[in-house]
């Protein structure tokens, strides 16, 4: 069963971030690359980060529930790194919900005052100026939740490096 729920939550991390570095490294500027700044820019742009941030979401609870899991298996030296990875992942669930139900949404309602499409009004224009501030700011927030995706891998690292460690007495 331990083996079993430490897959699970390498699964969801594996997914998670690495779903992030897909789409902040490959899909978002291959698109940009092909399409530019469009209104289908930004529909697959749009599209993919809801669908990105309702997987990651999902693979933030897979993970925690995993660990609630393993907490009961796993000594008390192990625990602290359960619980820091644990806090890690309320982090980038919660930044991922501001994203999703904050942010993003407002976007929208600028996009939509722009009349459809964002860069066919001046850079002046309130609704430019605000969808670009929000833009920036969800950029910020995607990046910390990489971040902090990042540092549950590496915590996850270190966990099973502590696990392998071979006793003083036995070298």
């Amino acid at each position: 069963m331990t083996g079993f729920l430490r897959a699970l939550r390498l699964l969801a991390m594996v997914v998670w971030v690495g779903g992030l570095i897909f789409f902040a490294f490959v899909e978002a500027p291959t698109a940009f690359r092909v399409m530019g700044t469009n209104q289908q820019f930004a529909l697959l742009i749009g599209g993919s980060l809801d669908t990105l941030n309702g997987f990651g979401t999902t693979c933030g609870f897979v993970f925690l529930l995993s660990t609630i899991g393993l907490w009961y298996r796993t000594d008390p030296k192990g625990r602290r790194l359960l619980l820091t990875e644990a806090l890690l992942i309320i982090l980038m669930i919660t930044a991922t919900q501001i994203v999703q139900r904050s942010i993003v949404p407002a976007m929208e309602r600028d996009r939509a005052a722009a009349g459809g499409d964002i860069n066919a009004v001046p850079i002046d224009n309130a609704a430019r100026i605000d969808f670009d501030r929000l833009h920036h700011l969800s950029e910020k927030v995607e990046g910390a939740v990489l971040l902090f995706g990042l540092g549950v891998v590496f915590v996850m690292a270190a966990e099973d490096q502590r696990s392998e460690r071979v006793p003083a007495a036995r070298r």
